[in-house]
């Protein structure tokens, strides 16, 4: 079967592999779409937010079909559409799938039960592969209590992360604003619902929020980009007793930022990072509300163009989300 690998750090290659083989404990999946991630890119970097080794076969935002299940595995079938998540324990350690295990940009791929989460037939393959990434911008609502009708949600930054979180405060009712400098993610955000997208290089977006708002901000914020001046803004943006939830990642970087503004104005701030105990609620959220996220979707390759897909993938002025396919 095909594999794409990372041999070392910053050399992708595609492959011919063995066909894994499963134990009585462990399910053997075909694999139907997988997304690329940033974090992906991260890994064939050299770097990532635990310990790895080389060769990886990096891969984590998956769906894809049951076609083997071990003789002590029970709740499953043959034909099942699953999706798993990425952090898992195993006797030894937490890992990340994808990255200190094998993950899924191969054809097959072996997991394990406890790991998956059936799929409704009313959730397409597209989707499902971001569901990985939707859950992240869905804990990150509910870990900040959630919004409704009633709410501006406010979020700085327009990738995937930022994209999703977009998508699931539109879907839990709110009045959403995305802020991104890059156009085509800003169209993406309105074709998910947001009421209004900012041009930051154009633009003053805390001025511009406070006019939305009558001078008081945002009810919500989500700093879903994690570069500087995004994290510098943030409390620019949010109302006297609003609420941030600080989403994208900057390890390694000092940001100068007014920090006095949580206590003078009484905010709630909370760093998020995955989506712990999240994903029945997230599908089951996808399911009923039908959200239509393929605007996020902006590219598809198949497996069989793992590189070039993944070159791709790091010019965020041509594309949000390149998927794999397994045709």
């Amino acid at each position: 079967m095909q594999a794409l690998t990372f041999d070392r750090p910053n050399q992708p290659v595609l492959r011919e592999v063995a066909m894994p083989v499963i134990t009585e404990n462990e399910i053997l999946v075909r694999l139907r779409a997988v997304g690329i991630c940033h974090s992906d890119y991260e890994l064939l970097a050299g770097r990532y937010i635990i310990p790895i080794s080389y060769p990886v076969t990096p891969g984590h935002e998956w769906c894809g079909e049951i076609v083997e299940i071990g003789r002590a595995v029970g709740g499953f079938r043959v034909g099942e559409r699953v999706v798993g998540e990425c952090v898992v324990r195993l006797p030894d350690r937490v890992h990340h799938f994808g990255f200190s295990l094998d993950g899924a940009d191969r054809e097959f791929f072996v997991v394990r039960p406890e790991w998956l989460h059936k799929l409704p037939d009313s959730i397409d393959d597209g989707t499902a592969s971001l569901i990985e990434p939707f859950t992240c911008g869905f804990y990150a609502l509910l870990r900040s209590g959630g919004t409704n009708a009633s709410e501006i949600v406010a979020i700085s930054g327009g990738g995937t992360i930022g994209l999703v979180t977009a998508a699931a405060a539109v879907g839990m009712g709110a009045r959403v604003v995305v802020i991104d400098p890059i156009a085509h993610r800003r169209d993406a955000a309105l074709r998910l619902g947001a009421e209004a997208v900012i041009d930051p290089s154009a633009e003053d977006a805390a001025s511009r929020i406070l006019a939305m708002t009558g001078g008081k901000g945002a009810d919500l914020v989500v700093e879903a980009a994690g570069h500087d001046r995004s994290l510098a803004a943030v409390f620019d943006l949010v109302r006297e007793e609003g609420r941030v939830s600080m989403v994208g990642i900057n390890i390694g970087r000092d940001v100068t930022s007014h920090l006095g503004n949580i206590q003078m104005r009484n905010l709630t701030v909370r760093g998020c990072i995955g989506s712990p105990g999240v994903w029945p609620a997230a599908i089951r959220f996808l399911e009923r509300t039908r959200l239509d996220l393929s605007p996020i979707r902006t590219h598809e390759f198949p497996l069989s163009q793992g590189i070039e897909a993944f070159a791709l993938g790091q010019q965020a002025d041509s594309c949000i989300k390149v998927t794999l396919l397994n045709a």
